[in-house]
């Protein structure tokens, strides 16, 4: 069982990695094809990682400067909030409560 947990959370890993090939700053976005809603979402979620990249690479950034605006903040914020504070907020049942119910 542990070792399938650890494969999984490898996996879960590797992929992340994989995809934060996105990275806010990284030049894929211009005044002409600027990042929009779904871009906002992307960012929001891969934001912890982006930041730690960021440390090492002063070009890229968790935020997108060049983006559409209003609808891109909606998206970035909505999945920093959803995608993470909402994890936070939750809390498993204790064994002891679960057979009170």
């Amino acid at each position: 069982m542990r070792k399938r947990i650890l494969g999984l959370g490898i996996m879960v890993v590797l992929i992340i990695l994989t995809l934060t090939g996105c990275v806010p700053g990284d030049g894929t976005h211009t005044l002409a094809k600027p990042a929009g809603l779904l871009w906002g979402i992307w960012h929001g979620w891969i934001a912890p990682i982006t930041l730690i990249i960021g440390l090492f690479n002063k070009s890229v950034r968790v935020y997108e400067v060049v983006n559409t605006g209003w609808w891109y903040d909606f998206g970035f914020y909505m999945a920093i909030i959803g995608g993470f504070g909402s994890l936070s907020l939750q809390r498993k049942k204790s064994h002891k409560e679960r057979k009170k119910v």
